[in-house]
């Protein structure tokens, strides 16, 4: 249920935000500065107490360890990122008649400046942040949140020329409000199927993006992910291919040539960047600089050659960051792997024969397409977590037996050490979440890097 779009006006309403993590956080804030009467209702134990502080000092009152029946004394129910619509708060305030309004369409209407909505199976992170990189390197006031570092309610207080947002499947599946000057889906692959139900409504959800551009508005897109997401708008539409032959049904071309790329619009042809100019490791981080830079031009901006555009952007941390090196061998952390396709990409766009890391807490994914990529890329992979029989059971069946059972990270990276020789990469890229042995893949990132230090020292 939606909250009517033409009541913008929050001051005096009692909401109750659901979730106390950063977006939920953010949206009290927000609807606090709105002057409307906030409560925070969050489903763990407990908040930790500078939050619980910071929500004291603005007026906002909350609880914690489930939803009472306080939480529904409300307008309207603000719902943070990643509550499901199958949520037992959603439905209880359906039941009540008190509408639920989506993160993104609550803070929006308050935003200054042009959005760039970015989403995606995987290099989303990457191209968000390259894009906010690339237009402040054009001297734009940029602003670079979502779903990755700041929430979208936290731009609201300000004017800037771009908001570049990295927008998740959940986020999306509550929004009806946003406007994009450029809607970018990085690719598509079976993700969250827990959560939206199936591959179709995931995929709907990331197709929602397209239907949300501005009257000037771009859609930039892989060529191959066309027919998933019948784009609406085909006459702003930019398609990525390694394909020659342009599309004619897109009026723009990412056309990613032998050593660089190219925009085609218009019937003109305008450089994008040389490969040698990206730092990046991968061929996806190719494809992913290039949907970046190709936003850009789509945008109007007027950038200074690609070499200083580039110039100073880093791997983000944990996708297929360089860990270290030691005896002549390669460590990558790609432990934001946490699906098949991501670390199917990782193994096929990083060089080199390989050890892989593989395991941690499975979404239900069919690790078929998985093991086909490390037959083909790997001469040995270690597994762990609570998917490592499942995953050893994919790899067998596809006939590769070069298989290591850990017991946790310290043995997975020293059994890889013992396997891998100089010259070969040991890439950690799990195809799971991390959950079953850390709170999150930045933490799994960080012990792997830990025991890479230890192996160089």
């Amino acid at each position: 249920m939606a909250e009517d779009k033409k009541d913008k006006n929050w001051s005096g309403k009692r909401l109750t935000v659901i979730g106390a993590g950063v977006s939920g956080m953010a949206l009290a804030f927000l609807a606090r500065g709105l002057g409307a009467r906030v409560f925070i209702s969050e489903e763990k134990a407990e908040l930790p107490y500078d939050a619980a502080k910071r929500l004291e000092k603005i007026g906002v009152g909350w609880e914690a360890g489930g939803h009472s029946p306080r939480a529904f004394e409300a307008d309207a129910l603000l719902l943070s990122s990643g509550i499901p619509p199958f949520a037992s708060c959603v439905r209880e305030a359906e039941r009540r008649g008190i509408p639920a309004v989506g993160e993104l369409d609550f803070a929006v209407p308050h935003i200054q400046g042009r959005i760039v909505g970015v989403t995606g199976s995987n290099g989303k992170s990457t191209v968000t942040a390259l894009i906010g990189h690339i237009l402040k390197k054009a001297g734009l006031k940029v602003g670079v949140g979502g779903n990755i570092g700041e929430a979208a309610s936290l731009f609201t207080g300000e004017k800037f020329d771009c908001v570049v947002l990295e927008l998740s499947s959940f986020q999306l599946h509550w929004v009806h409000e946003l406007k994009t000057a450029a809607a970018i889906v990085t690719n598509l692959a079976p993700d969250h199927i827990d959560w939206h139900g199936s591959y179709e409504a995931y995929t709907a959800a990331k197709a929602k993006l397209l239907s949300l551009q501005d009257e000037r508005g771009w859609g930039v897109i892989q060529a191959c992910d066309r027919q998933a997401l019948s784009p609406s708008r085909p006459d702003r539409l930019t398609v990525l291919s390694w394909d020659e032959a342009s599309d004619d049904r897109a009026f723009g071309h990412v056309f990613m040539g032998k050593d660089r790329a190219v925009l085609r619009l218009g019937g003109k042809e305008y450089s994008l960047f040389s490969y040698g100019d990206a730092a990046l490791l991968g061929r996806h981080n190719l494809e992913n600089t290039a949907m970046a830079l190709a936003v850009a031009r789509l945008l109007n901006v007027t950038l200074p050659p690609a070499p200083d555009a580039l110039e100073g952007f880093c791997s983000l941390p944990h996708r297929c960051e360089l860990a270290g090196l030691a005896e002549g061998v390669t460590y990558i952390d790609d432990s934001k792997g946490t699906n098949v396709a991501a670390s199917v990409t990782a193994l096929t766009s990083i060089e080199g024969r390989k050890v892989v890391i593989l395991g941690g807490k499975g979404k239900g994914e069919d690790y078929r397409p998985l093991a086909e990529a490390v037959l083909k890329e790997a001469e040995a992979a270690v597994v762990l977590g609570a998917e490592k029989e499942r995953i050893e059971a994919a790899l067998r069946n596809a006939g590769f037996t070069s298989i290591h059972r850990a017991s946790g990270m310290e043995e997975a990276v020293f059994t890889a050490q013992r396997l891998a020789r100089p010259g070969m990469v040991v890439l950690l890229s799990p195809a799971c979440t991390s959950w079953d042995m850390y709170e999150n893949y930045k933490k799994r990132g960080e012990h792997f890097r830990a025991l890479v230090r230890e192996l160089e020292g």
